[in-house]
């Protein structure tokens, strides 16, 4: 299946004092780049997180937010640690022990003190081991509208190569006549210039110029790369990058096609090619 790097979902869980929620949303980049926005009680969650987003995604600019949203009206009872106020005090009495000058240690410097209020919330552990429950759900949405984009993706692309195909098919069967005709025009031409029409000089020009402006092999090389578009998009996967090098690799056959063009049929189907790719390229630039 061919990916989309962008895609956006949400979700949310209830809890006693509030709604925890998490929202992925992304856009296309070069690489995977992970930009987290974290409340402080899930700083630590930072390097779980990266790794459960970075082992499911291969591109993409994705913005990662989890808010913890407390309810008004949950009443939340705060207590005081006093085993740990007072081991705390007591190192206070150490240091000036050792060192007289030092001051004596503050009110509020003891309240900021981690794990000195404690309350009746959710302990941290739990709102954590949620946090990351509730991103599973989120991801797993996240990748759901990454697929369905990547499909419509697919069809953009597909619909274009057969249109390709269908230029190709119109032109090849034309080739060796064109080829001929115009081969009729310069020799025509060169007997004009030079009053002869047997000189071996003019066969020979003839002949390298003919192998000059052949096209022939241009065609077959722009079918191989078609086949081969259309095997990364039947397999899937992370298909981007490779997708992005036949981009130029089809856009410089066309560009051969048309330099190496001696007939308004070529001309044109080498113009109408490069159309194509191009709008090929842009969608290619949003898969994964």
């Amino acid at each position: 299946m061919i990916y989309s790097m962008t895609g956006y979902a949400s979700a949310q869980r209830e809890l006693s004092h509030g709604v925890l929620s998490v929202e992925l949303r992304a856009v296309n980049h070069r690489f995977l780049d992970l930009s987290l926005r974290l409340p402080e009680e899930f700083r630590a969650l930072e390097g779980a997180i990266r790794e459960k987003l970075s082992g499911r995604l291969n591109r993409g600019k994705l913005e990662c937010r989890l808010n913890f949203n407390v309810r008004e009206a949950a009443n939340t009872q705060l207590r005081l640690n006093n085993a740990l106020v007072a081991e705390l005090l007591r190192l206070a009495d150490q240091v000036k022990e050792h060192q007289a000058s030092a001051g004596d240690l503050r009110m509020a410097d003891i309240l900021r003190w981690p794990g000195v209020i404690e309350s009746d919330a959710l302990p941290t552990e739990l709102l954590q081991a949620t946090a990351l429950e509730v991103l599973d759900v989120a991801l797993v949405d996240f990748l759901a509208s990454r697929a369905r984009e990547g499909t419509k993706l697919a069809a953009i692309l597909l619909e274009r190569v057969d249109a390709m195909e269908a230029l190709i098919a119109g032109v090849k069967p034309l080739l060796p006549q064109i080829i001929s005709d115009y081969e009729a025009k310069l020799t025509l031409r060169f007997v004009e210039a030079i009053g002869c029409g047997d000189d071996d000089r003019v066969r020979q020009e003839m002949v390298i110029f003919a192998q000059k402006v052949d096209i022939l092999e241009e065609i077959d090389r722009l079918q191989t790369h078609i086949a081969e578009l259309r095997r990364i998009l039947q397999k899937g996967g992370n298909a981007g990058k490779r997708l992005d090098f036949l981009m130029q690799e089809l856009n410089r056959e066309a560009n051969t096609l048309g330099s190496k063009s001696v007939s308004v049929e070529t001309t044109k189907v080498a113009m109408e090619l490069k159309v194509l790719i191009e709008q090929m390229r842009e969608q290619v630039q949003n898969i994964e």
